[in-house]
């Protein structure tokens, strides 16, 4: 998994996506999703994340966004290797040019 490429989509791609009401996980942590976060989007911090996927469906597409993508990565590549079908977002809200819920 080390060097496994993680399948990324761009923040375009991602807004084209929410018309399927697909899960969206902000792993930036809770004081940042509160600033401002993709409506549909569920906070998972990075930092809490292990704890918190035990029981999620492993089937479905997870859209992972943050700040600016590092983090999402980060997660992406961690419930890879658990067996997750997992998205990256590039550039996360950095590049978000969609509505914002606060």
């Amino acid at each position: 998994m080390l060097f496994s490429k993680v399948k990324s989509v761009t923040t375009n791609e991602l807004q084209d996506e929410l018309k399927h009401n697909p899960t969206v996980i902000d792993v930036r942590e809770d004081f940042e999703y509160k600033t401002g976060h993709i409506p549909s989007a569920v906070n998972m911090p990075l930092s809490k994340l292990a704890q918190q996927i035990s029981a999620q469906a492993k089937h479905q597409p997870w859209y992972l966004i943050c700040r600016s993508g590092a983090r999402s990565i980060r997660a992406a590549k961690l419930l890879a290797k658990a067996g997750y079908n997992v998205i990256n977002v590039k550039g996360g809200m950095n590049a978000w040019n969609g509505p914002v819920r606060r």
